[in-house]
């Protein structure tokens, strides 16, 4: 995905891309919970050990963000970015998105976690979102 920063000064304020890596965290009741006895204390069991199922978080994330999000433009749309060259990107096609927010790795995990949350079992919760922007540069959202 690519990004600009236009109320940024400094190498961000232009268009520049990002090999995202999002990380989400769901917690909830295991499902079909059965009392537990001996050591495990006052734990729960589950007949499947799972809160959720790792496909199914990789399909909402998928339907939600990636499929939207991935190869795409994201800018804001403000003034100061309404009158960027970017809208015209040399006749090349463009899948641009436009929030109102600077699309900031801050700011994109607080949107994120509002796609998502709508879109999660009942039983389970979002957790914790974090955004790789770089190997060594990410934002952490704990919700």
């Amino acid at each position: 995905m690519a990004h600009a920063l236009p109320l940024y000064e400094g190498k961000c304020h232009n268009i520049h891309g990002h090999s995202y890596k999002l990380f989400v965290t769901v917690e909830g009741d295991a499902l079909d919970n059965l009392s537990a006895e001996g050591d495990m204390g006052e734990f729960k069991l589950s007949d499947t050990g799972m809160v959720m199922d790792f496909s199914q978080i990789k399909k909402i994330v998928e339907q939600c963000i990636v499929a939207r999000f991935d190869h795409a433009l994201v800018l804001p749309d403000s003034d100061a970015a309404a009158n960027a060259p970017c809208d015209s990107l040399g006749g090349y096609p463009a899948k641009l998105i436009r929030v109102g927010f600077q699309p900031t790795a801050e700011n994109l995990l607080l949107y994120f976690a509002s796609l998502l949350k709508g879109e999660l079992p009942e039983h389970t919760r979002l957790y914790s979102l974090k955004l790789y922007e770089t190997e060594t540069s990410c934002a952490e959202l704990l919700l």
